[in-house]
C-alpha cells in the first residue's frame, strides 16, 4: 500500500511540474517578440516606431532575433536630442535603421554576450553591402557602444524571453555609430581616443563624425600599439609627441572618400589623409608597410559605422617625419 501511495504522490508531482511549464510557455514564451513589446507598457513608443517604420511584422514572424529595445524614455530623450517633436516628425528611413540597428540575428542571452562586436540589420550610408557593428561590453553589466553618453544605451532588465527570441530592455535609442562613436565605444581605442581629442590637434571628432570626406576607411592602432610606439620613441607619454607630428600620424591612418572593406583591400600603394601613401600587402594575412618601412597587421576587420568602416591595427603607422 505504502509503495503504490508513493508512486501515486509521484505521479501527481510530475503532473503539477508539467502543468506549470504549460502555464509559463503559454504566458511568455508564446508571444513573439512584437506581441511582448506590444504587451509592455514601457515601451509604447517602440510599438509605435515599429508600426511607423513598416517593421512589426519583421520581429512578429518565425526568424530568431535578440531586440534591444528602448523604452519610453529612451525614445522621448531620442527625439529631444535631435530636435524631433513627436515620432511622426522622423523621417521613415532614418527610423527604419534605427531600429534596425537594435536588431541582432540569432537568440544570444545576456549569458551567451561577450565583450566585442556583433553585426546589426541596420545600415549607414557608408556601405549598401556591410551592416552596421555594435560594441558590446560585458565588463559592468551589458553596455552598448559606450552607453548613453555614446548614442549608445545599457541593458536594463536582461533575458524577456519571445518564441522567436529574446528582448533585452535598454536606457537609450542607440544612434547610427560614426566611427568616432565606435572609437569611444572600444575600450582599446582610448590612447587612440586621447590623441584625436589632445588640445592642440584639429577637431578629429567633428570631421570623422561628420561627412565630409566621407566616407572613411580607418585603421585604428590599439593601446598595446600606442603603448609599443612610446618605447619605440623611447617617449614617457604621449604628450610628449609634437602637435605637427602627431597630426600628421593621425591623418597617416585615415584614408577619405571610400568605404574599403576587407574583401575589397588590395595590394599596393594608399593615399591618405596626410598626404602620404602606406603601402598594402596581403600574402599571409594584410599587413601595412608605412614610410619607414615598419610593417602593422590588420588583427579585426570590417567594423562597419555610419559614415565609415575601421580596420584594427596592432602597430602605429609612421609617415615620414
Amino acid at each position: 500500500m505504502k509503495t503504490h501511495l508513493k508512486k501515486i504522490a509521484l505521479l501527481g508531482l510530475i503532473a503539477l511540474f508539467i502543468s506549470c511549464n504549460d502555464d509559463d510557455g503559454d504566458s511568455t514564451t508564446s508571444q513573439t517578440i512584437t506581441e511582448i513589446a506590444a504587451g509592455n507598457p514601457n515601451l509604447t513608443s517602440l510599438v509605435a516606431a515599429l508600426d511607423r517604420a513598416g517593421l512589426t511584422a519583421t520581429l512578429d514572424g518565425n526568424t530568431e532575433y535578440t531586440v534591444f529595445a528602448p523604452t519610453n524614455a529612451a525614445f522621448n530623450s531620442f527625439l529631444q536630442a535631435n530636435n524631433f517633436a513627436t515620432l511622426q516628425d522622423v523621417p521613415v528611413p532614418l527610423l527604419q535603421q534605427v531600429l534596425l540597428n537594435h536588431v541582432v540575428s540569432g537568440e544570444f542571452t545576456s549569458g551567451e554576450l561577450s565583450t566585442g562586436y556583433v553585426k546589426t540589420l541596420g545600415k549607414g550610408d557608408a556601405s549598401a553591402s556591410n551592416t552596421l557593428s555594435m560594441f558590446v561590453n560585458t565588463a559592468n553589466g551589458v553596455v552598448l557602444n559606450g552607453g548613453t553618453t555614446n548614442g549608445g544605451a545599457s541593458v536594463t532588465t536582461r533575458d524577456v524571453q519571445a518564441k522567436n527570441g529574446v528582448v533585452h530592455i535598454v536606457d537609450g535609442v542607440i544612434g547610427l555609430p560614426t566611427v568616432v562613436n565606435h572609437a569611444i565605444a572600444n575600450p582599446n581605442f582610448s590612447i587612440l581616443v586621447q590623441a584625436l581629442t589632445r588640445a592642440d590637434q584639429p577637431d578629429f571628432v567633428g570631421i570623422l563624425s561628420g561627412t565630409a570626406n566621407s566616407p572613411f576607411t580607418v585603421f585604428a592602432p590599439t593601446d598595446t600599439a600606442f603603448g609599443d610606439l612610446l618605447t619605440e620613441l623611447n617617449a614617457p607619454g604621449l604628450s610628449a609627441i609634437a602637435q605637427a607630428t602627431l597630426e600628421k600620424t593621425l591623418k597617416y591612418h585615415v584614408v577619405t572618400g571610400a568605404n574599403v572593406l576587407s574583401t575589397s583591400l588590395s595590394a599596393g600603394p594608399v593615399d591618405t589623409f596626410a598626404g602620404e601613401e602606406f603601402t598594402v600587402s596581403l600574402t599571409d594575412g594584410a599587413k601595412i608597410t608605412d614610410a619607414n618601412a615598419r610593417v602593422s597587421t590588420i588583427t579585426y576587420t570590417d567594423v562597419q559605422a555610419s559614415n565609415g568602416v575601421i580596420h584594427v591595427l596592432n602597430k602605429v603607422l609612421l609617415p615620414s617625419l
